[in-house]
Order: structure tokens, then C-alpha cells, then sequence
């Protein structure tokens, strides 16, 4: 997949294309049906399929005191939508500039000029232009003016249409079992494996922790089932990971930590190594014990449910 950070990198054939518009954050269910139809449609027509998107989120740019937690890196947004079959990605940056456009002056601009759009799939409750002053009878009306057609498709999932915003509070709130219902995957965390306090092997259970620059939304604190994997291989291990202070330390910076089971860390070296965490389901909340004995128990039930839950 080809990606375009600004309208200055686009480079498209006079061929013309099928293009889609969103945030993408997440990159749902919802999302995924979207695309994958715009990548089929593309095909069927002998057209290129492009998606376009913003960074960041318009909703930080508009309202900055209220940033937008995003469920995925810029960097996973683009793996995940290029899993689509999509064959090129705009990032366009987003300032309150670019939100000053009217309607027809974005699609002048980008979808007709720019990315000489044959065709533009979007929701009907599609939103574009100053004050999102454009809807979808505004973009048939200007689709008429120059040229390309209007498209809508339904991505209305299991009980109601799939939503970034609702994904964001499941996972805030620790319920990626939900999540990953509406994601059509685990949700995922990736970084660098970094050295940590050595607790973990101090008793027993030895922990990869992850970077603080770590792309992905991460859940909310407790402990979780889920699975590691490490760059250089493509077999994921079951692990139980720890999201939290460390209270029962006195911990006060929050970190993201995976005790792989049935796995002696000498038996392979994970510091600097790239890890992807997906949480599968959230064992229990972040509880600070009174003692060393009380935690190692605690420990022990924690990976006996993490096997139950992965049958492992």
C-alpha cells in the first residue's frame, strides 16, 4: 500500500480512483467492511482504491482541553487498513485551516483534483467541510458537478453500528473481551521490551516490560489473558499481563508487563525486542496485597484463570 503524508506526496494515475474518507481509529469492523468494499469496487472497475484520513484526530484540533485517546498508533492505522487491500493511504494533517474549508472546496481539492476520485464510498451519515456543513446530498449534488459518482454503504454491526468512540470506553474501562468483538481482533499493544524492577523474577514469575512509547491504547490497570509475541518470530505465547502501578511497591508510574507461561526467559533474549501484547480478557482489577505470600497466591490464581481462558 502506498502512503501519502499531505496532499504535496499524492501521486495517482489519470486512471482515476475509488476513494473513501474517515478517522479510521481502531479500524472496526465497520471500518474493515468500508474498505474492503472500496478495494472491491476499485478491482471490479479497474480503478485505484484510496482511503483518506487525518492526523491527528479532529476532535484533539477542536477541542484541545478534551484530546482523543487513540485506540491505534498512525503506524497500526496504516497496517491495519493496508490488511484491507487498499492501495493507498492519505494522512492528511489536520489544523483548523484545512477545517475552514467549505464543502465543495475540500472536494475540489482533494477528491477531484487531487485524487481524481471516479468514484466516493462513503456512510450516509457522512460529515465534511466547515462546521461539517457538508452531508451525503451535498457530496451526490457536487459528485454531479464534477464528475464522480455517490456511493453509501451500510456497516451497521451486531447491535447497532460499530463505533470507535463506544471501543474507546470498553477498553478504558478494562472490557477487551467487548472490544475485540467490535475490532474483529484482539486489541493490541505494541512497543520495545525494556528492562523493569526484576520483582517479577524475584518471584518467580520473571515479566517483559513494555516501553513507554508503546503504540496502542492500553486497558485499563488489573490483569489480563492474552498473548505475546516477539519480533523475530511469528508464534504468539500465552501471558498474563499486568497493566498498573505496582501497589503493593508503592509503584507510582504506570507500566505494561507480560509473564509468559511455560517460558524460561533464559531461554530466549527479549530485551530490545520489539512485542505485540493483545488482551484477550481482563482477569481482574489492580489490588495492592499486604504481603509477599498473599501476592505469590494471588499470582498463581491469576495464571490458573489465564490458562482457562486461552486453553492452554
Amino acid at each position: 500500500m502506498k502512503l501519502y503524508h499531505g496532499l504535496d506526496e499524492v501521486d495517482v494515475d489519470d486512471v482515476g480512483t475509488v476513494v473513501t474518507l474517515g478517522n479510521f481509529d481502531g479500524v472496526h469492523r465497520g471500518h474493515q467492511t468500508v474498505l474492503a468494499a472500496v478495494a472491491a469496487r476499485a478491482r471490479e472497475e479497474g480503478l485505484a482504491s484510496i482511503a483518506m484520513t487525518f492526523d491527528p484526530h479532529p476532535r484533539t484540533v477542536h477541542r484541545p482541553d478534551e484530546p482523543t485517546v487513540k485506540i491505534t498508533s498512525s503506524g497500526q492505522r496504516a497496517d491495519l487498513i493496508a490488511a484491507t487491500g487498499i492501495d493507498a493511504l492519505l494522512v492528511q494533517p489536520y489544523d483548523l485551516d484545512f477545517a475552514a474549508q467549505t464543502p465543495e472546496e475540500f472536494v475540489r481539492t482533494y477528491f477531484v483534483e487531487a485524487l481524481k476520485a471516479r468514484i466516493v464510498v462513503v456512510g450516509d451519515d457522512v460529515r465534511f467541510g466547515r462546521d461539517n456543513e457538508g452531508t451525503i446530498d451535498t457530496l451526490r449534488r457536487l459528485g454531479e458537478d464534477y464528475g464522480f459518482r455517490t456511493e453509501t454503504i451500510d456497516e451497521v454491526g451486531r447491535g447497532g453500528r460499530y463505533s470507535s468512540s463506544r471501543i474507546r470506553e470498553q477498553l478504558t474501562s478494562g472490557d477487551v473481551a467487548e472490544a475485540a468483538d467490535q475490532l474483529g481482533r484482539y486489541h493490541a499493544v505494541h512497543g520495545t521490551v525494556v528492562h523493569g524492577d526484576a520483582r517479577g523474577r524475584d518471584l518467580g514469575f520473571p515479566t517483559a516490560n513494555l516501553s513507554d512509547d508503546h503504540a496502542g491504547l492500553v486497558p485499563a490497570d488489573g490483569v489480563y489473558a492474552g498473548w505475546a509475541t516477539f519480533s523475530g518470530e511469528s508464534q504468539p505465547y500465552p501471558a498474563a499481563i499486568s497493566v498498573g502501578t505496582n501497589p503493593t511497591f508503592q509503584g507510582s508510574s504506570r507500566r505494561v508487563e507480560a509473564y509468559v507461561l511455560d517460558k524460561e526467559f533464559g531461554e530466549f533474549d527479549v530485551y530490545e525486542r520489539e512485542m505485540t501484547l493483545e488482551f484477550v480478557a481482563r482477569i481482574r482489577g489492580q489490588v495492592a496485597f499486604t504481603g509477599m505470600d498473599d501476592l505469590i497466591v494471588q499470582m498463581h490464581e491469576d495464571i490458573a484463570d489465564v490458562r482457562e481462558v486461552l486453553h492452554t
